[in-house]
């Protein structure tokens, strides 16, 4: 609870009483970003350039038009009263992406830290499945199994009495599939 802002508690109005004007910090913001990354384009210094050139111009050649002379201390304030602007607001820009990256770095280390955890999930249940497979009776050594099996039955099993034949039968059979 500690963490919502005074905007999204339950226990506090969503309008107030007084008659101030309101300010949405977010808008303010969003065009303070947007005055920071105009003040660092090659359109801005080329814009700026023009203007410098045409100011000293008109106040040197023309001489009618003289209304900052030489020193130029109109222009020197404009400059200054523009940097005392930029300042503050390329700053707040600096500090609304230092905020951005660090809840996307936040994000980042969670999706790291469920990507780990799902990673180490995941290798214990590889290892318990190759632990299952090698424990698994496979086709073939079921086959020698009763294979072995019937050969023990066959030599415990006495001769038939009879001599027919049908106790060599068997034998025939198992070397026939042998064979094939």
């Amino acid at each position: 609870m500690s963490d919502l802002s005074a905007r999204q508690r339950l226990d506090t109005p969503k309008s107030s009483r007084s008659f101030a004007p309101r300010l949405d910090v977010e808008a303010v913001g969003r065009v303070s970003e947007r005055i920071a990354r105009f003040l660092g384009t090659g359109r801005y210094l080329a814009i700026q350039t023009i203007f410098v050139i045409v100011w000293v111009f008109l106040n040197i050649g023309a001489f009618a038009w003289q209304w900052d002379p030489y020193p130029f201390i109109l222009l020197n304030l404009a400059f200054s009263t523009q940097a005392a602007y930029a300042a503050p607001l390329i700053l707040l820009a600096q500090n609304r992406q230092e905020n951005r990256d660090r809840v996307s770095l936040e994000e980042d280390r969670r999706r790291a830290e469920q990507t780990k955890a799902d990673t180490e999930y995941l290798a214990r249940e590889l290892a318990a499945l190759r632990l299952a497979v090698g424990e698994v009776a496979t086709r073939d050594y079921l086959r020698r199994e009763l294979e072995e099996i019937r050969e023990m039955i066959f030599e415990l099993r006495p001769d038939d009495a009879a001599g027919d034949g049908e106790s060599s039968k068997p034998d025939a059979e198992r070397r026939s599939r042998k064979s094939g």
